[in-house]
């Protein structure tokens, strides 16, 4: 019986959400450069959080507009990719036939889903700060991934899964109530980091349904498509809130979202992609809480956000949990009870 997999959840990307299934098949890099490559795609997402701040602080902008600013450019950076990569394609792999109508449903289904994910991210962000707006998402993802497996695919998660899992939810109870007065972490950030999580959950459960089907597609194509979803579905919703930043220091703005849409989304897929091939999934989930950490230490020894003894002790037993839920599907712990199994790399 194969096991299933826990994909990462970095918070600025659509590639961590697809199953093994939906990996190309080409050659890739050594295992060694693949380590360093997701290595250094997490550190750059870790970013992410910092850079948003930065920018809610000089533009004016709110999350949806932010959102839709990195989704769009990051659609006309994927479209030139997509455009270089068609050049270069040589051997297409073959998959199993789709019919529209599924094709349409996943892709509307998929690129919903990470604007949500990603929309709610920033507003947790911008509600209660980056370290824990960051580790709440990051942290119950995972956790809502588990539950949804189990609960509507019949996943068995095992004794380690679901110690793993009440670890992580004990942590999120100690997060949430050692604020102690003081404003770290405030419940509307963390209902929003809880909507980005379960965003994220909704666009996993579903790839992983269909890869039981034996239905994939080309993660990059997955991803541009859901960036052009997302674009579409923001901009009213942009326009609402404000979609033009404030002229006063706009060239500091600009200078901060094209770093967000070069560094932690284009070159951090492109490095993500390419370390995919060859690592695995359980690796890479480990790997990629390297993000949450650099969050949260740019967020207190660069920004100056407080944290008290109780949000970091939470913060710890959330990361642990989330290290344990790796660890456990690296064993073969958790597998789908029914339905088939999931596919393997």
């Amino acid at each position: 019986m194969q096991r299933s997999t826990l994909s990462p959840c970095p918070a600025t990307g659509a590639s961590s959400v697809l199953p093994p299934a939906d990996r190309p098949f080409t050659s890739g890099p050594s295992v060694g450069r693949g380590l360093l490559y997701v290595t250094l795609a997490a550190a750059s997402w870790g970013t992410t959080g910092a850079t948003a701040a930065l920018v809610f602080d000089s533009s004016g902008l709110g999350p949806v507009a932010l959102t839709f600013w990195r989704t769009a450019g990051g659609l006309v950076l994927l479209l030139a990719a997509w455009a270089v990569r068609s050049r270069r394609a040589r051997v297409r792999p073959t998959r199993p036939y789709e019919p529209k109508r599924r094709r349409v449903v996943r892709t509307l289904v998929t690129g919903v889903g990470l604007t949500v994910f990603q929309t709610a991210y920033f507003g947790s962000v911008d509600a209660t700060g980056i370290a824990v707006g960051t580790v709440v998402t990051l942290g119950a993802a995972p956790v809502m991934v588990a539950l949804g497996g189990r609960l509507l695919m019949g996943e068995r998660l095992g004794a380690g899964g679901r110690v793993a899992v009440c670890g992580a939810l004990l942590g999120l109870a100690v997060l949430m109530l050692g604020s102690d007065g003081t404003g770290a972490v405030r419940p509307t950030g963390v209902a929003l980091g809880l909507l980005s999580a379960a965003g994220y959950a909704l666009v996993t459960l579903s790839t992983r349904f269909l890869g039981r089907q034996g239905v994939g597609a080309d993660p990059f194509t997955t991803t541009l498509t859901s960036f052009a979803v997302g674009t579409v579905c923001l901009l009213p919703l942009a326009a609402a809130e404000g979609l033009w930043p404030h002229a006063r220091e706009l060239g500091r703005t600009l200078w901060l979202m094209g770093y967000l849409v070069t560094v932690p989304t284009a070159l951090a897929y492109g490095l993500f992609f390419a370390g995919l091939l060859v690592v695995r999934g359980t690796t890479v989930a480990v790997i990629t809480l390297i993000e949450p950490v650099t969050a949260a230490v740019i967020a207190v020894t660069l920004l100056g956000e407080h944290l008290t003894a109780a949000t970091v002790a939470g913060t710890a037993v959330l990361l642990c949990a989330v290290a344990a839920l790796a660890v456990v599907e690296a064993r073969g712990t958790a597998a789908p009870a029914a339905g088939g199994p999931l596919s393997e790399r």
